[in-house]
C-alpha cells in the first residue's frame, strides 16, 4: 500500500534551507518522518501554523547540508508533500545572477526554466506508465504573483518573471558556461529547481521559486570569480529577508485555490488502464487516481 495515512496535514509546502524553520508565529511545531514509495525525502518534514495557515518545511539539503544537488531524491520530496494534501510549494534557493540588473541580495521570482541537468530522474512516470504533462509555462502564475507580491511588501528589491537555468553541479560554470547561459538570456543559476518543478507539475501541484541573488556567478569582470564564502556571507543575511516574505506571503498563497496547476494530469496520462502494471498503478495511486480510478476491490 502506498498511500500514508497522516494525522497531521499541511496546505502549503515551502522547500529550502533549515533556517528558515525559525519564522517568527510559527506554532505548533513537530516533526514527521515520512516514508514514500520512492525512498526517503532529505530529511524529516517540519509541520507547523503561520498565521493560521498548516505549512510544511523540508530542507532540500538535509539538515546539515549533507546531500548534494545531483543527489537529492526529488522524487521523495515531492510525493511526501503531496501525502501531507500540500497543494502549493515555494522554494526558496540561493542562485547566482546573469545580469546586471539582478544584485546580490535582491529577490527573483523566476517565471521559466531551462534544464541542463544531466543525471537526473525528472518524472515519476516510468516503467509501464507514460504521462505527458504540459509544461510551457512550468510556474504557477497566481503562486508566483502572490511571493512577488510579498517580496515586494518587504521592500525588497524584486524582479518578477525571469529565466533560472539549472545545471547539474556541484561545481560552479566556466567563464566559458557562464557566458553561454547569459546569451541564452538566462537570468539567474542554479542546481536545485529541476526536476523539482517538473515533478510538482507531474503531482498537480502549484511551484513557485523564490531565487535569493548571493553572486554574480563568474561571467561578471569586475567581480570577483564566485566562492562558496561570498555566498554564504550573502545568503546568511538573506535569510532574514526569506522569513519576512514567507510570512507576508502566507494568506495570498492559501488563498490560491483554483489553479490549471492542479488538473495537469487531467488528459496527460496516456497509458491505457488495463495495460498499467498492477504493482504500478498502486505505486502511483496517490498521484493518478483522481484521472485514472481504481477498479473496485483493487487496493
Amino acid at each position: 500500500m502506498t498511500r500514508q495515512s497522516h494525522a497531521a496535514r499541511a496546505d502549503i509546502g515551502i522547500i529550502g534551507g533549515s533556517g528558515l524553520y525559525d519564522i517568527e508565529g510559527l506554532r505548533k511545531v513537530k516533526e514527521l518522518s515520512v516514508k514514500t514509495p520512492f525512498g526517503s525525502p532529505s530529511d524529516k518534514l517540519v509541520l507547523g501554523e503561520l498565521d493560521g495557515v498548516a505549512i510544511a518545511f523540508l530542507s532540500r539539503h538535509g539538515r546539515g547540508h549533507r546531500i548534494n544537488p545531483s543527489e537529492i531524491n526529488y522524487r521523495a520530496n515531492i510525493y511526501a508533500l503531496k501525502s501531507l494534501g500540500v497543494r502549493r510549494v515555494i522554494s526558496v534557493s540561493a542562485v547566482g545572477s546573469m545580469k546586471e540588473a539582478i544584485k546580490p541580495g535582491d529577490v527573483v521570482i523566476p517565471d521559466q526554466f531551462i534544464d541542463f541537468t544531466k543525471r537526473r530522474v525528472s518524472t515519476f512516470f516510468e516503467g509501464g506508465i507514460v504521462a505527458h504533462v504540459a509544461f510551457g509555462d512550468p510556474v504557477c502564475a497566481s503562486l508566483g504573483s502572490a511571493l512577488s507580491d510579498a517580496a515586494h511588501a518587504t521592500g525588497a528589491t524584486v524582479h518578477q518573471g525571469g529565466v533560472y537555468i539549472c545545471i547539474e553541479g556541484p561545481q560552479f560554470s566556466t567563464k566559458g558556461e557562464s557566458r553561454l547561459y547569459r546569451q541564452w538570456g538566462a537570468s539567474v543559476i542554479g542546481m536545485t529547481n529541476l526536476p523539482e518543478a517538473k515533478l510538482a507539475r507531474e503531482a498537480e501541484l502549484c511551484y513557485a521559486t523564490v531565487a535569493l541573488a548571493t553572486d554574480y556567478d563568474c561571467w561578471h569582470e569586475t567581480e570577483e570569480a564566485v566562492t562558496v564564502e561570498a555566498i554564504l556571507t550573502t545568503l546568511r543575511q538573506n535569510v532574514t529577508l526569506a522569513k519576512r516574505l514567507l510570512r507576508s506571503a502566507m494568506g495570498a498563497v492559501a488563498d490560491v485555490k483554483v489553479c490549471s496547476c492542479h488538473r495537469a494530469l487531467q488528459d496527460a496520462i496516456i497509458t491505457a488502464p488495463d495495460r498499467m502494471p498492477a504493482s504500478l498503478r498502486r505505486k502511483l495511486g496517490l498521484l493518478i487516481d483522481r484521472v485514472v480510478p481504481r477498479k473496485k476491490g483493487i487496493r
